[in-house]
């Protein structure tokens, strides 16, 4: 279970005005979870991002314009790392694998040797859907 914090106590630990961080969620800077009354609860998470969206500001000169977009590609970075970390450990050194798109658009893994059976085809008129990957 996280911890979540109320805007009051979230702006305390990033050493903010709570309308700053209300600022900073119509921007899309720091969105928080909402309640069903759409309280804003924050997470350790969401105050270190606070933090580390003050210091862009103040140390390093950036806008809140700035700031959003290298936000925006730290998380696609992060996002990036966890999917190639992900492949990473199901692949095995001198074997082929084969990838095929998932009906939500993720990387699915499917056996080299697996083939569809007669059966199924059938059932999809006689056509198949299967990508096959061929490297001599």
């Amino acid at each position: 279970m996280r911890l979540l914090l109320r805007i009051s106590l979230a702006a305390e630990l990033a050493g903010m005005h709570p309308q700053t961080l209300r600022e900073y969620d119509r921007l899309g800077l720091v969105s928080p979870q909402r309640t069903q009354g759409r309280g804003r609860r924050y997470t350790m998470r969401d105050v270190e991002k606070l933090r580390e969206v003050q210091r862009l500001s103040q140390e390093e000169g950036i806008n809140l314009a700035g700031i959003k977009r290298i936000l925006e590609l730290e998380d696609a970075l992060l996002h990036a790392d966890e999917e190639l970390q992900r492949l990473r450990m199901i692949a095995e050194p001198g074997r082929y694998r084969v990838f095929a798109a998932g009906s939500e658009g993720e990387v699915v893994v499917t056996a080299g040797s697996h083939r569809a059976s007669r059966e199924h085809h059938a059932t999809r008129g006689g056509a198949s859907r299967a990508v096959v990957v061929w490297n001599p």
